[in-house]
C-alpha cells in the first residue's frame, strides 16, 4: 500500500488542524508534514478504512489535539469492515505557546518556587552532616572570577555592537512604534490588531497610532545602580540620587571584571575576613606586589553617535549586517546568562527594577500596583535572563508585501524584535526561535477557511 497524502493543513502553533475532507481523530498516531505548493500539509502515521463520514468525532479531536504527536486519524476512503495500516513518523517543533503576558497587578513568579527552595535547603543541610564545608565562591569573598573576565569584555562589546548595528538597520528597515503604548511592529505598515493598552485606549477601541521607532523601542533601556563595593552597605533611600545609574548589563560586566575609568570600582586581591554574619574586614594587601599599569587590557568598543551613522548601501551589506547583529544579540544573552550564574542579580517582583548584587537596595522608589502598602519598597527576588535583558516580542510577518489580517491573528507567530528585524533584513532564523515564529504554519487564504480550524 503506497503512502496516501491528504489535504490536511496545520494552521497554528496551538496544535489546531484545518480540514478539507472528512476526518475522525483518535489517539496513538503521529503526523508528518510535507510541502504542497505554498501549503504545509500532513501525512498519516497509519491510515484506516472506515465507514464513518464527515467530522463525527469533534469532541475526541478537541481532547487530543493538545497532543499532536499522539494522534490517530481515520479517513473514509471506501466502505469496508477491515483496516489496513501505513506508518510514517514525524515531529513538529513549531508547536510552542507564546510567552505569557503578566498584568501590572500581578507579582512575578519566583524562578524556583519557595516550597522547592525550602525542600532543597533541608536536603543540603541533611547531606552536609559530618561533611567538610564546601568552598565559598569568589564573589562572596570580594574577588572576581579570573576565567570570566574575558567573557565580561565580550558581553560588553557585544552590547555595543548590537546598539551600533541597530542604529544602522533602522536607517534602511521600517519599524513602527505605537505612540500610546510600548508595542512595536517590524514592517512598513503597523499591524491591524486592536491591542493597545495605553492612555484612552477605550476611546480608540484599542487601535494603535503608529510612528517611527528608535533603538530604545527595540532594546528596552534598563538601568541599575553602580556599586563601588558590591559587598559594602546597601544603598539607602537618601542615597538614591547621589549614586550613578548605568545600564544593567554594563554594571554586570563591571562587577565581573571590566574596568571603566568613568565608573571606578573596588578590586580586592585577597579574600575578606569574616567577623560576623554581616561584618567583615579587608585583608592586608600591603605585602602584595604592585600591579603593572602597562599590562595589556582587552579593547572596549564605543557607541557611534547618531549623526555619524552610515547606513548600508546594498542588499548584501544589509544581510551581512543583520547576521552580525543577530550574532551579537545571541552572544550578549549567552554571556550574560553565564555571568548571572556566578554574580547574583536581583529583580523587583512588582516592577522592572533590577539590582546587580547579592541583595537589593533600600530605595523606596517602587511605583507598582499597591506600592503604598509596601511604603514604596521593592520586593526583591532572584532574577532570570529575561529580567536583565527583556525581549520585546513582536508579530512575525510571513510576507512583507502582504498586510496582516485582523481575523487571522491566531495563525501568526511572535519573536523578539531584534530577531524579527534581522530576519526581515536577510539573516537566517535561529533554531530556538522557530517554535514561536510558527514558520511551518499554513495560513488560510480567507476568513472562511479560518473558521474551519478546530
Amino acid at each position: 500500500m503506497c503512502p496516501v497524502k491528504v489535504d490536511l493543513i496545520l494552521v497554528d502553533g496551538r496544535n489546531r488542524l484545518f480540514f478539507r475532507g472528512g476526518i475522525v481523530v483518535e489517539e496513538n498516531c503521529r503526523l508528518t508534514p510535507f510541502s504542497h505548493g505554498k501549503k504545509t500539509c500532513l501525512q498519516f502515521d497509519y491510515l484506516k478504512y472506515s465507514t464513518q463520514q464527515g467530522l463525527s468525532s469533534l469532541d475526541s479531536l478537541k481532547r487530543t489535539c493538545n497532543r499532536l504527536s499522539q494522534l490517530k486519524l481515520r479517513t473514509p476512503l471506501e466502505k469496508s469492515n477491515h483496516f489496513q495500516a501505513l506508518i510514517v513518523k514525524c515531529d513538529h517543533p513549531q508547536n510552542s505557546d507564546f510567552p505569557r503576558y503578566y498584568s501590572k497587578k500581578e507579582k512575578k513568579p519566583f524562578p524556583i518556587p519557595i516550597v522547592e527552595l525550602r525542600r532543597n535547603a533541608r536536603k543540603r543541610l541533611k547531606n552536609r552532616e559530618n561533611q567538610p564545608r564546601a568552598p565559598v565562591p569568589p564573589p562572596k569573598l570580594g574577588l572576581v572570577v579570573k576565567r570570566l573576565i574575558p567573557l565580561a569584555y565580550k558581553v560588553l562589546n557585544a552590547r555595543t555592537t548590537l546598539v551600533n548595528n541597530l542604529k544602522k538597520l533602522l536607517k534602511v528597515m521600517p519599524v513602527n512604534a505605537c505612540k500610546w503604548c510600548n508595542e512595536i511592529h517590524v514592517g512598513p505598515i503597523g499591524h491591524p490588531f486592536k491591542s493597545c493598552r495605553g492612555p484612552r485606549a477605550s476611546i480608540r477601541k484599542g487601535t494603535h497610532e503608529w510612528g517611527k521607532a528608535v533603538v530604545e523601542d527595540i532594546l528596552v533601556p534598563l538601568d541599575a545602580y553602580h556599586l563601588y563595593d558590591r559587598l559594602g552597605n546597601r544603598i539607602t533611600h537618601d542615597e538614591r540620587f547621589s549614586i550613578p545609574r548605568v545600564p544593567a548589563v554594563v554594571e554586570l560586566c563591571i562587577q565581573a571584571g571590566v574596568d571603566l575609568p568613568e565608573y571606578p570600582t573596588k578590586r580586592r586581591r585577597k579574600p575578606i575576613i569574616r567577623i560576623g554574619k554581616k561584618e567583615f574586614v579587608d585583608a592586608d594587601e600591603s605585602e602584595l606586589p604592585d600591579l603593572d599599569p602597562e599590562a595589556p587590557t582587552p579593547e572596549i568598543l564605543s557607541e557611534i553617535p547618531d549623526l555619524e551613522i552610515v547606513p548600508p548601501s546594498s542588499k548584501e551589506d544589509i544581510a551581512l549586517l543583520a547576521e552580525e547583529t543577530l550574532q551579537a544579540w545571541e552572544q550578549m544573552r549567552d554571556g550574560a546568562r553565564r555571568l548571572m550564574k556566578m554574580y547574583p542579580v536581583r529583580v523587583c517582583g512588582y516592577c522592572p527594577e533590577v539590582h546587580i548584587g547579592p541583595s537589593g537596595h533600600k530605595a523606596q522608589n517602587c511605583g507598582a500596583h499597591k506600592h503604598q502598602q509596601r511604603n514604596g519598597q521593592h520586593g526583591w527576588q532572584a532574577a532570570v535572563l529575561n529580567d536583565l535583558i527583556p525581549p520585546r516580542y513582536v508579530w512575525h510577518v510571513p510576507d512583507v508585501d502582504q498586510p496582516m489580517e485582523r481575523e487571522l491573528r491566531n495563525f501568526y507567530g511572535q519573536t523578539p524584535a531584534v530577531v524579527e528585524l534581522c530576519v526581515q533584513a536577510g539573516a537566517a532564523v535561529p533554531e530556538h526561535y522557530k517554535p514561536t515564529m510558527r514558520l511551518d504554519v499554513g495560513i488560510p487564504r480567507n476568513v472562511g477557511e479560518a473558521e474551519m480550524a478546530v
